[in-house]
């Protein structure tokens, strides 16, 4: 008869296939073999814009900004695209419980599982959903451009980060990215009925959700003298 223990473990054991182990392996041993302190250092650096420390920060200061702003929206999305979503990594890790390339080394000393890269998942949901309230500001396209890049270009620096010091493989860092970009997709679309529900007042510059008035709100028109 099947325990509730075997199904888990079965669903670990297919997780864990991986077509693309070989590459996985190879570029994990190249930069092993090839780290210095000097790139270690440079390394860290990148790879603090997706620590967990770092993510908080931003948070709590990207938090209190909407709080002040009553931006309720923008604040139900953020919390549960963000830290929700790391939240639903770490379940990832537990299920398919790969083991990091390398748990030690010269340089570099990690603990814990390997897939998905949580540094690389939360740099892109916190960068990726900034993006996304910031770009409806930008009427220029060339500063359009550049919050998309920006924001790819860190995203990439902390997977680059994490492939370089051996905390993680290549797929470990890709699967975070896809994650990523459909958490933030469905936080998205199942946001739109609370989007729905407030107005934007006019000639307001738009910052993310600016200047917010529910419906329903507006003042009933003022009774007649002779009715």
């Amino acid at each position: 008869m099947t325990t509730p223990l075997i199904l888990p473990q079965n669903y670990v054991a297919f997780a864990m296939v991986n077509p693309l182990t070989g590459p996985d392996h190879e570029v994990a041993g190249w930069f092993h073999a090839h780290l210095t302190h000097t790139f270690v250092t440079v390394l860290r650096a990148f790879t603090e814009f997706g620590s967990s420390e770092w993510i908080g920060v931003v948070l709590f200061f990207t938090v209190l900004f909407f709080i002040w702003k009553r931006w309720w929206p923008s604040l139900v999305t953020l919390i549960v695209a963000v830290p929700g979503g790391m939240l639903l990594n770490e379940l990832v890790k537990q299920l398919v419980h790969r083991h990091r390339p390398f748990v030690d080394g010269p340089f570099v000393d990690w603990s814990g599982y390997s897939f998905a890269s949580g540094h690389t998942i939360g740099a892109t949901l916190l960068y990726g959903q900034l993006a996304l309230f910031i770009l409806p500001a930008m009427k220029a396209r060339h500063w359009r451009r550049l919050t998309i890049f920006s924001a790819a270009l860190l995203i990439g620096l902390v997977g680059f980060s994490r492939i370089a010091l051996g905390a993680h493989f290549l797929t470990d860092v890709l699967a975070a990215i896809v994650f990523g970009i459909l958490w933030l997709t469905f936080c998205l679309i199942a946001g739109k009925p609370l989007r729905r529900s407030v107005v934007l007042t006019p000639d307001v510059p738009l910052v993310g959700e600016p200047a917010l008035v529910r419906v329903g709100e507006t003042q009933p028109p003022a009774q007649s003298l002779l009715s």
